[in-house]
């Protein structure tokens, strides 16, 4: 993005045309002007998710029925994976659309959308496209993000906890993991030592969301985690005690307090 302007401007008209000369060499058949038209004529007084709704229905007219074959042509068009520790309206905003093609239209086949959101979040996020995943398969997703958490790839780790957290923002809660956030914490022990910053930041985030509803689990997992001599999980404790900083937690503040003079 060179200049600024507000994101869901991104989405629009001049976006379809670049997706379009993404697809069709890999997918002949794909209607082009009927793409274009369907989003240039429909997304103008819309905010940032309807617009982005708009290109996921598009996609699916357009794109074969069957989705394992349109999700191995969507394979073809996600291009080099993004080196930097960047967010989702960087480098890769224009997947925003895939992304959400597989949330919608891909929960039915859980192998070839998996693996999809898998390439995605290396390029963009999966965060938002990993949920209702997650609500319809829950042991079976676990498992995939625990097995992710220590993916070579510092995207994939984040995505991890990042799909997992229970209050994300913009995303309807988990409740099952409100209900019960013991089923996180794998995932989370196996990232405590993070060597990546964004991923440090979305355990810490994680941890702040589980602090709301289950104050006593993430407290003694975060006294546990200030006894480490890592730095990378002092600053994950830190940052997730933020608020509670904020807000002169004495058992916060206690915490930080050992963390200084050890």
């Amino acid at each position: 993005m060179a200049e600024y302007k507000k994101v869901k401007y991104y989405y629009d008209g001049e976006l379809a045309e670049d997706l379009a000369e993404k697809i069709q060499p890999h997918y002949p058949a794909f209607d082009k002007t009927m793409f274009i038209n369907m989003i240039a004529y429909n997304v103008e007084d819309l905010e940032l998710k309807a617009r982005v709704n708009v290109f996921a229905d598009a996609l699916h007219t357009c794109l074969p029925e069957n989705f394992p074959q349109a999700a191995s042509i969507l394979h073809k068009i996600l291009g080099p994976e993004n080196p930097n520790e960047t967010g989702m309206f960087t480098e890769g905003y224009w997947l925003m659309p895939v992304a959400y093609f597989v949330e919608k239209y891909g929960l039915q086949h859980f192998d070839e959308s998996v693996a999809l959101i898998y390439e995605i979040t290396k390029r963009h996020t999966g965060e938002f496209a990993v949920r209702p995943f997650i609500q319809q398969y829950q042991a079976d997703m676990l498992a995939v993000m625990k097995s992710w958490s220590q993916d070579e790839n510092f995207h994939v780790r984040r995505l991890s906890c990042e799909g997992v957290r229970p209050r994300l923002p913009w995303a309807k809660k988990l409740d099952m993991f409100i209900d019960s956030p013991e089923l996180i914490l794998p995932i989370l022990e196996n990232l405590k030592e993070d060597e990546s910053r964004f991923v440090q930041k979305s355990v810490a985030n994680c941890l702040n969301d589980i602090l709301k509803d289950n104050y006593t689990t993430a407290m003694d997992v975060l006294r546990r985690w200030s006894q480490s001599n890592n730095k990378n999980t002092h600053w994950i404790v830190k940052h997730a005690l933020r608020n509670e900083l904020k807000k002169q937690n004495p058992a916060a503040e206690a915490i930080i307090k050992k963390l200084i003079d050890s």
